[in-house]
């Protein structure tokens, strides 16, 4: 009789358990692949939810932003023996008779005191007077002020040297090994010879952003690129600023990975570069199924994609990346993820129904407890 009664109740109690824990539902990682379609448009949601192919990764290409305009790359290189604004001249005049117009008793060299190119590009010179000297070498210098003063005093000779001044250099600030302003060389005409003279990147190579300003223009590129193709290796020009930063691009992680924000570490980061910096999947609760990349894109890259033309404004994507064949595996290794992307790891099917499982072999252990307790207690009573 108890132990009938016993059986009576747990087969009572098991569908009741069940159904309360289905209503109430198991825990879980987020939404399920199921739940991801049901927010489609096609179910009346606003998320298009896309397969990634190579046709998908073509599609939805962005045009490098990044990059030096013609402007940058068609400079020509500085001559650095042009005298700028701002450069620091020194002129040595030696004359041929014993009282000159610059020597003293005795003395027949006279070195004038460093002099600066103002910004009109010009110099002072006692007896020659206002001297233009910006755009010459300093050969065409020395003979212009021979020229001014051969008829005051006979047969000068001069010689003029320059030096680096304010007006041939530029500043670099950042990463670099010595921030401050550099003088314009022969080995620093260009933007890699700069930045060696600066004592090199001292940031992570493959994450360093780099802005060039000059004047109005702002030209910026990661300097992955920069090395990967000599034509970005600019030529500099007096008062450019150089700034070396780290990228601060980044994507979100989320569902059955490890659930965190994770900067970029590398250029140009594809989905299985960036499972791969957040511990990959875990065999025991992901879905290689059902890995989404979501992000928002502009209507112009949505049209391309879908094959519309009719859609207007930014539009919410979710691209579905399977990762169980080997050809699924190469595409997501061709698939770039973008600045603030979020990638979602969905839970593998089974994981729920073995939550399930496991709880109502709880619930088995918990009525055998009970049933050895009403037994227990119906022997009390006969």
């Amino acid at each position: 009789m108890t132990n009938n009664f016993a059986r009576v109740f747990r087969l009572a109690i098991l569908p009741v358990a069940c159904m309360l824990l289905v209503s109430c539902g198991l825990p879980s990682s987020g939404p399920s692949v199921k739940d991801i379609h049901d927010s489609s448009v096609e179910n009346g949601g606003d998320l298009h939810i896309v397969d990634v192919n190579r046709s998908v990764i073509d599609a939805s290409a962005r045009v490098q932003s990044s990059g030096f305009s013609q402007s940058f790359r068609n400079a020509g290189v500085v001559s650095i023996d042009r005298i700028h604004a701002g450069d620091t001249l020194t002129v040595t005049i030696w004359e041929n008779v014993e009282n000159g117009l610059f020597s003293t008793l005795g003395q027949k060299v006279t070195t004038l005191p460093a002099m600066q190119v103002d910004q009109l590009g010009n110099i002072f010179i006692p007896y020659a007077g206002t001297v233009k000297a910006s755009g010459s070498t300093p050969d065409d210098l020395r003979l212009k002020i021979t020229d001014l003063l051969k008829d005051q005093t006979p047969d000068p000779q001069i010689e003029v040297r320059r030096e680096a001044g304010t007006g041939a250099t530029v500043s670099i600030l950042g990463g670099v090994g010595g921030q401050g302003v550099y003088p314009i060389d022969a080995s620093s005409r260009r933007l890699t010879g700069m930045l060696a003279s600066a004592g090199g990147i001292t940031l992570d190579p493959s994450v360093v952003k780099i802005t060039v300003r000059r004047g109005a223009d702002i030209g910026e590129i990661w300097f992955q690129d920069l090395l990967d193709n000599p034509a970005n290796d600019i030529s500099l020009r007096a008062g450019d600023k150089i700034v070396l930063e780290k990228d601060e691009r980044y994507f979100i992680s989320m569902g059955t990975t490890s659930q965190r924000r994770i900067s970029f570490e590398t250029h140009n980061p594809t989905v299985l570069e960036a499972l791969a910096a957040v511990g990959g999947l875990r065999s025991s609760q992901s879905n290689a199924k059902g890995i989404f990349v979501f992000r928002e894109e502009p209507a112009s890259i949505a049209n391309r994609v879908l094959g519309r033309s009719d859609l207007v404004g930014p539009q919410k994507f979710a691209y579905l990346v399977d990762l169980t064949s080997q050809s699924s595996l190469l595409v997501a290794g061709k698939f770039p993820i973008r600045d603030e992307d979020t990638i979602y790891v969905t839970e593998a099917p089974y994981v729920k129904w073995r939550s399930l499982l496991f709880t109502v072999i709880g619930a088995l252990n918990a009525t055998t407890a009970l049933d050895a307790a009403l037994t227990g207690t119906a022997d009390i009573f006969e």
